[in-house]
């Protein structure tokens, strides 16, 4: 199995990623091992693989682009195929379609989303719908300017895209059919205020969203309607120890396979929060925090199988690999790390 890592390169972000990392993932041990690094790329900051795993996209945070990559089936190596304009700044997040033929792209300083054709051969075509988030800032008067959208994974059926936006203090819903998203059909669910959502991720029965609050370090529980696309909160938690005082952010959430954890991040307190969920109501229940064994874990990946867990530290230039409790979700460092310049980003391949 193979493993892609994003990472900031720029001076202006303090940076010292090389570009995007290709490792090769040992699924029994949890070793990373480096097989190619494609440099001279500017903050490869998230990335998608199709799904049929031979082709790679990445934007580039902080400028106004999107990149396509082919995928060497038997080393894993990446070679550019081509690159488009997301027709607004800071391009944070992208998502493919389920049909393949799609990408979803969220413009975070530009507040809008963008979506771009795949052409047959994977490259991608030029944008060929923009739209604009519009709404009530939030009150933080740093943070929450206008509308910043962070995320835009689709629900688990496909029909519908979600948009936390951390401006707006809310989480917009569209339906996508015929390759487009439609306006008409957006759902707005506020969240607390000054809370910054972030990041969602959805619950193996398609029934249950949680979203990780970067302003506040919070976990929100919805209900979600797969029939409407609207999301009913249920619960709010922190992903923070109560004894903890000092300042943090929250920034990326996973749920395992199974639907029995969850897990964010936190930068600050430099941790993973593990949550236990309910089987039959979705809520979660605090299991505790584990140090990120470095500093600010901007992203955690689950890798396929499900027995460990990558916690990517910024600021430290390291992976640190955990191992999965199978009954209790805890997470427990093996003593595997590798360093790599600023990780931001991490995907598996799907062969093994």
């Amino acid at each position: 199995m193979f493993a892609y890592v994003g990472s900031r390169t720029t001076r202006a972000r303090n940076a010292r990623g090389a570009g995007i990392s290709v490792l090769n993932v040992d699924v029994d041990s949890g070793r990373l091992e480096p097989v190619q690094a494609l440099a001279g790329l500017d903050n490869p900051s998230f990335l998608a693989l199709n799904a049929s795993g031979d082709r790679l996209y990445s934007v580039h945070g902080d400028l106004h682009h999107i990149s396509a990559y082919s995928v060497n089936g038997g080393d894993g190596r990446l070679a550019l195929l081509n690159t488009q304009d997301t027709l607004g700044k800071n391009p944070v997040h992208l998502a493919i379609d389920p049909g393949g033929r799609r990408i979803v792209v969220s413009n975070h300083i530009g507040a809008s989303l963008a979506v771009l054709p795949i052409e047959a051969d994977g490259s991608l075509g030029e944008v060929c719908q923009l739209i604009e988030l519009e709404g009530e800032p939030g009150p933080h008067r740093i943070e929450q300017p206008h509308a910043k959208p962070h995320h835009n994974p689709f629900s688990p059926d496909g029909r519908y895209v979600l948009v936390p936006d951390k401006g707006l203090d809310g989480i917009f819903s569209y339906r996508f059919m015929d390759g487009r998203l439609l306006p008409s059909s957006a759902v707005f669910t506020p969240a607390r205020e000054a809370s910054g959502p972030r990041h969602i991720a959805f619950h193996a029965n398609g029934s249950h969203a949680y979203c990780v609050n970067e302003l506040d370090s919070t976990v929100t529980v919805y209900q979600f309607d797969q029939a409407s696309g609207r999301l009913a909160p249920r619960q709010i938690l922190s992903t923070l120890p109560s004894t903890y005082t000092g300042n943090s952010r929250a920034a990326e959430i996973a749920v395992d396979a199974a639907g029995r954890y969850v897990y964010a991040s936190n930068r600050g307190h430099d941790s993973i929060a593990v949550f236990a969920v309910d089987p039959e109501t979705g809520m979660l229940a605090w299991r505790g925090c584990v140090s990120s064994g470095g500093r600010t874990p901007r992203f955690l990946a689950i890798a396929p199988g499900g027995r460990h867990l990558f916690a990517l530290n910024e600021d430290d230039d390291a992976i640190v690999s955990f191992s999965i409790d199978a009954d209790s979700g805890a997470l427990h460092p093996n003593g595997e790390v590798l360093r790599t310049g600023s990780p931001v980003c991490m995907v598996f391949s799907n062969s093994s």
